[in-house]
């Protein structure tokens, strides 16, 4: 009788764990569909998938010490702490990493996709109200930016506004699925209504795409996946055009870079009104990373989930981590650990 895959089972490329090493990475990986947030570190011959919990995780924005992630009703805001890694009690000497939760700001059900830490601070797209917010303590959001065609501030996700890149600490450009002004009126022309936009000139700068997501800035190149197509592309924001870098074959969404290389989530699709009837939904999917060298487009390495993780939203690199750790809010752990300016403890449970 053969023994069951443990919960976030996956195979990978041999060469992968050697290649985390060499660029002294580690992965943050958000499944919304299993509500977890994955580390996944390395020791150079294999991969260790730490999982932890978190209600709904989409989006996540990682700034010097602080992670911060996007999940059902609330933003969590995480703080790295490498000295109480060390002497986390329940690992002592494994982790040298480890993110704890700092804050929670309860935003109410948003929708919230992609998040961005700013030269104003933490700011998100805010796909439940068709608009850029800042997160603070204020109020849930503070809206400051919404697409030309979107009339007024209301809630139903008119045009699936979902992906943020940044330039010099600002918003830059979006990406959204339709330009639409009414609740869900963008699935109905999903294949071909999707655009990027300069926010600063609030223009549409391409459009006709399959599913935009995940739009990033790298060497002063804009990026963008094409979900529903599975190509990631090169804008010539120009020209109002795009090249395809790689034809992935995949629901892509979610890619991070260090160096030359991409790292870019794939998932399984849903048998529903949204992607059923997606050309991509007759093939045999798999929920995993693909890294690319981004100079070539050549793939260089995979990591394929064999069960419990489906979909992936975002996918985070983090430099300088070989093997991270991280407490969630469901585990009463991250209330131990009392973290000061020059020193930090961790308390016995009372």
């Amino acid at each position: 009788m053969s023994t069951p895959s443990q919960p976030f089972s996956c195979h990978f490329s041999p060469n992968l764990p050697e290649l985390f090493a060499e660029l002294n990475i580690s992965l943050a990986i958000s499944t919304y569909q299993a509500g977890k947030v994955l580390m996944v570190g390395s020791d150079g011959d294999r991969l260790i998938l730490l999982p932890r919990t978190f209600d709904t995780p989409m989006g996540m924005a990682l700034k010097d010490n602080k992670l911060a992630i996007a999940c059902k009703d609330s933003i969590t805001v995480l703080a790295n702490n490498k000295a109480m890694a060390a002497w986390y009690p329940n690992k002592p000497n494994t982790y040298d990493s480890l993110f704890m939760p700092r804050a929670n700001y309860f935003t109410g059900p948003m929708a919230m996709h992609d998040l961005a830490w700013t030269d104003n601070g933490l700011i998100g797209v805010n796909t439940a109200f068709s608009c850029l917010c800042t997160i603070d303590d204020n109020y849930s959001f503070t809206p400051f930016w919404q697409p030309h065609f979107i009339k007024s501030l209301a809630g139903g996700d008119k045009c699936h506004l979902n992906g943020l890149a940044l330039e010099n600490g600002q918003a830059k450009y979006v990406s959204a699925l339709g330009t639409t002004d009414s609740p869900g009126a963008w699935r109905k022309n999903k294949l071909k209504g999707g655009v990027i936009m300069d926010v600063a000139s609030n223009e549409i700068i391409v459009e006709g795409l399959a599913m935009p997501h995940s739009p990033r800035l790298y060497d002063g190149e804009l990026y963008a996946l094409l979900s529903a197509s599975g190509e990631l592309i090169k804008i010539d924001y120009s020209k109002g055009d795009y090249e395809v870098i790689r034809e992935i074959g995949g629901f892509v969404r979610g890619m991070s870079k260090i160096g030359d290389y991409l790292f870019v989530g794939l998932s399984k699709l849903r048998k529903t009104h949204t992607f059923g009837d997606l050309a991509l939904a007759q093939k045999e999917l798999f929920a995993g990373i693909e890294v690319i060298h981004l100079p070539t487009g050549a793939l260089v390495g995979q990591m394929q989930f064999i069960q419990t993780c489906e979909e992936i939203y975002d996918v985070m690199v983090l430099p300088d981590m070989k093997r991270p750790g991280i407490l969630g809010l469901s585990s009463p752990n991250h209330q131990l650990g009392i973290s000061l300016p020059k020193t930090s403890f961790w308390a016995k449970p009372g």
